[in-house]
Protein backbone atom coordinates (compact mmCIF):
# COMPACT_ATOMS: atom_id res chain seq x y z
CA UNK A 1 0.00 0.00 0.00
CA UNK A 2 2.82 2.23 0.85
CA UNK A 3 4.58 1.99 -2.53
CA UNK A 4 1.02 2.47 -4.55
CA UNK A 5 0.49 6.05 -2.22
CA UNK A 6 4.05 6.54 -2.93
CA UNK A 7 3.92 6.08 -7.06
CA UNK A 8 0.30 7.97 -6.58
CA UNK A 9 2.43 10.80 -5.03
CA UNK A 10 4.88 11.01 -7.90
CA UNK A 11 2.75 10.80 -10.45
CA UNK A 12 0.50 13.78 -8.91
CA UNK A 13 4.10 15.86 -8.39
CA UNK A 14 5.61 15.35 -12.03
CA UNK A 15 1.83 16.26 -13.77
CA UNK A 16 1.77 19.14 -11.10
CA UNK A 17 5.02 19.96 -12.35
CA UNK A 18 4.49 19.39 -16.58
CA UNK A 19 1.24 22.10 -15.76
CA UNK A 20 3.33 24.78 -13.98
CA UNK A 21 5.88 24.50 -16.60
CA UNK A 22 3.33 25.45 -19.15
CA UNK A 23 2.10 28.46 -18.01
CA UNK A 24 2.12 31.07 -20.37
CA UNK A 25 4.09 34.23 -19.60
CA UNK A 26 0.77 36.07 -19.93
CA UNK A 27 -0.59 34.35 -17.08
CA UNK A 28 1.80 33.93 -14.86
CA UNK A 29 1.11 35.97 -11.74
CA UNK A 30 1.82 39.44 -11.18
CA UNK A 31 4.64 40.52 -8.53
CA UNK A 32 3.30 42.01 -5.26
CA UNK A 33 4.45 45.25 -4.01
CA UNK A 34 7.12 44.26 -1.31
CA UNK A 35 8.32 47.03 1.56
CA UNK A 36 11.66 47.00 0.16
CA UNK A 37 10.76 48.62 -3.53
CA UNK A 38 12.07 52.09 -3.90
CA UNK A 39 9.90 54.20 -1.66
CA UNK A 40 10.21 57.28 -4.04
CA UNK A 41 8.16 55.95 -7.08
CA UNK A 42 10.52 54.43 -8.50
CA UNK A 43 10.24 50.72 -10.17
CA UNK A 44 12.40 47.71 -8.90
CA UNK A 45 13.97 46.04 -11.79
CA UNK A 46 12.60 43.02 -12.50
CA UNK A 47 15.04 39.88 -11.72
CA UNK A 48 16.58 38.22 -15.24
CA UNK A 49 14.10 35.03 -15.62
CA UNK A 50 15.99 31.52 -15.84
CA UNK A 51 15.61 29.81 -19.48
CA UNK A 52 14.04 26.48 -18.12
CA UNK A 53 15.48 24.93 -21.42
CA UNK A 54 19.20 26.61 -20.29
CA UNK A 55 22.15 23.86 -19.78
CA UNK A 56 22.64 23.10 -16.01
CA UNK A 57 25.36 25.10 -14.64
CA UNK A 58 27.27 22.69 -12.86
CA UNK A 59 26.63 20.22 -15.57
CA UNK A 60 30.84 20.15 -16.94
CA UNK A 61 31.98 21.58 -19.98
CA UNK A 62 33.18 20.36 -23.93
CA UNK A 63 30.55 17.63 -25.58
CA UNK A 64 28.20 15.38 -23.14
CA UNK A 65 24.97 14.19 -22.28
CA UNK A 66 23.80 15.78 -19.59
CA UNK A 67 20.83 14.18 -17.29
CA UNK A 68 19.26 16.37 -14.78
CA UNK A 69 17.17 14.00 -12.10
CA UNK A 70 15.00 16.66 -10.59
CA UNK A 71 14.29 18.03 -14.04
CA UNK A 72 13.65 14.68 -15.70
CA UNK A 73 15.54 16.25 -18.56
CA UNK A 74 18.58 15.63 -20.73
CA UNK A 75 20.62 18.54 -22.74
CA UNK A 76 22.83 16.75 -25.77
CA UNK A 77 25.49 19.37 -25.41
CA UNK A 78 28.58 20.17 -28.32
CA UNK A 79 31.89 20.92 -27.54
CA UNK A 80 31.87 24.66 -27.73
CA UNK A 81 29.17 24.25 -24.83
CA UNK A 82 26.29 24.60 -26.66
CA UNK A 83 22.87 22.71 -26.40
CA UNK A 84 21.97 21.23 -29.72
CA UNK A 85 18.65 19.52 -28.29
CA UNK A 86 16.93 18.82 -25.13
CA UNK A 87 13.90 17.02 -23.85
CA UNK A 88 12.27 15.58 -21.20
CA UNK A 89 12.56 11.48 -20.60
CA UNK A 90 10.84 9.41 -17.81
CA UNK A 91 13.24 7.97 -15.63
CA UNK A 92 13.03 4.55 -13.81
CA UNK A 93 12.95 3.23 -10.87
CA UNK A 94 16.60 3.08 -10.23
CA UNK A 95 18.55 6.41 -10.93
CA UNK A 96 21.87 6.81 -10.98
CA UNK A 97 24.10 8.69 -8.81
CA UNK A 98 24.83 12.90 -9.75
CA UNK A 99 28.45 12.40 -11.30
CA UNK A 100 30.17 11.79 -14.52
CA UNK A 101 30.13 8.64 -16.37
CA UNK A 102 31.14 7.59 -19.79
CA UNK A 103 29.06 5.40 -21.97
CA UNK A 104 29.66 2.26 -21.56
CA UNK A 105 27.88 0.25 -23.92
CA UNK A 106 24.78 0.44 -26.40
CA UNK A 107 22.41 -1.90 -27.78
CA UNK A 108 20.27 -1.07 -30.92
CA UNK A 109 17.45 -3.21 -30.18
CA UNK A 110 16.35 -5.24 -27.08
CA UNK A 111 13.60 -5.99 -24.54
CA UNK A 112 14.18 -3.85 -21.34
CA UNK A 113 14.01 -5.53 -17.56
CA UNK A 114 10.09 -4.53 -17.86
CA UNK A 115 9.37 -6.71 -20.64
CA UNK A 116 8.89 -3.89 -23.13
CA UNK A 117 10.80 -3.89 -26.53
CA UNK A 118 13.47 -0.73 -26.64
CA UNK A 119 15.64 0.56 -29.05
CA UNK A 120 18.69 2.74 -28.99
CA UNK A 121 19.64 1.81 -25.80
CA UNK A 122 22.94 3.56 -24.51
CA UNK A 123 24.30 2.56 -21.07
CA UNK A 124 26.60 4.61 -18.67
CA UNK A 125 26.22 3.99 -15.12
CA UNK A 126 25.47 1.28 -12.61
CA UNK A 127 23.47 1.67 -9.37
CA UNK A 128 22.88 -1.76 -6.69
CA UNK A 129 23.66 -3.87 -9.58
CA UNK A 130 21.34 -2.17 -12.01
CA UNK A 131 22.39 -0.94 -15.55
CA UNK A 132 20.81 2.32 -16.18
CA UNK A 133 20.63 4.27 -19.42
CA UNK A 134 18.82 5.87 -22.13
CA UNK A 135 16.47 3.86 -24.43
CA UNK A 136 13.21 4.59 -26.37
CA UNK A 137 10.58 2.35 -26.30
CA UNK A 138 9.53 0.91 -30.06
CA UNK A 139 5.84 1.31 -29.10
CA UNK A 140 6.85 5.47 -28.64
CA UNK A 141 5.20 5.23 -24.97
CA UNK A 142 7.09 6.97 -21.84
CA UNK A 143 4.64 5.09 -19.28
CA UNK A 144 6.01 5.58 -15.14
CA UNK A 145 7.88 2.51 -14.13
CA UNK A 146 6.62 0.01 -11.94
CA UNK A 147 8.75 1.33 -8.46
CA UNK A 148 8.82 -3.08 -8.08
CA UNK A 149 11.01 -3.70 -10.69
CA UNK A 150 14.28 -3.00 -9.95
CA UNK A 151 14.47 -1.64 -14.02
CA UNK A 152 17.17 0.95 -14.59
CA UNK A 153 15.84 2.21 -17.84
CA UNK A 154 15.28 6.34 -18.71
CA UNK A 155 12.48 6.19 -21.23
CA UNK A 156 12.32 9.21 -23.99
CA UNK A 157 10.21 9.45 -27.29
CA UNK A 158 12.07 7.38 -30.08
CA UNK A 159 13.00 10.78 -32.31
CA UNK A 160 15.20 11.79 -28.92
CA UNK A 161 16.17 8.43 -29.04
CA UNK A 162 17.47 8.36 -32.16
CA UNK A 163 19.33 11.91 -31.20
CA UNK A 164 20.57 10.19 -28.28
CA UNK A 165 22.00 7.45 -30.32
CA UNK A 166 23.52 9.23 -32.94
CA UNK A 167 25.45 11.70 -30.13
CA UNK A 168 26.43 9.28 -27.41
CA UNK A 169 28.75 7.60 -28.95
CA UNK A 170 30.98 4.88 -26.46
CA UNK A 171 32.91 7.12 -24.20
CA UNK A 172 31.28 9.84 -24.28
CA UNK A 173 30.23 11.70 -21.29
CA UNK A 174 27.18 11.48 -19.46
CA UNK A 175 27.28 14.13 -16.66
CA UNK A 176 24.43 13.43 -14.00
CA UNK A 177 23.18 16.32 -11.81
CA UNK A 178 20.55 16.53 -9.12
Amino acid sequence: MAALTAAAVAVVGFLAYQASADVPDNLAATPKASSSAPAKGGHAKPKPRKDPLAVPAASGSGMRVVYALGDRRVWLVNAKNKSTRTFKVMPSAVSPLPGTYPVSSRSGSVTGSDGVPIEHVVRFATTDDVAIGFSAAQDGSMEAPDPTLKAGGVRMSRADGDAVWTFATVGVKVNVVP
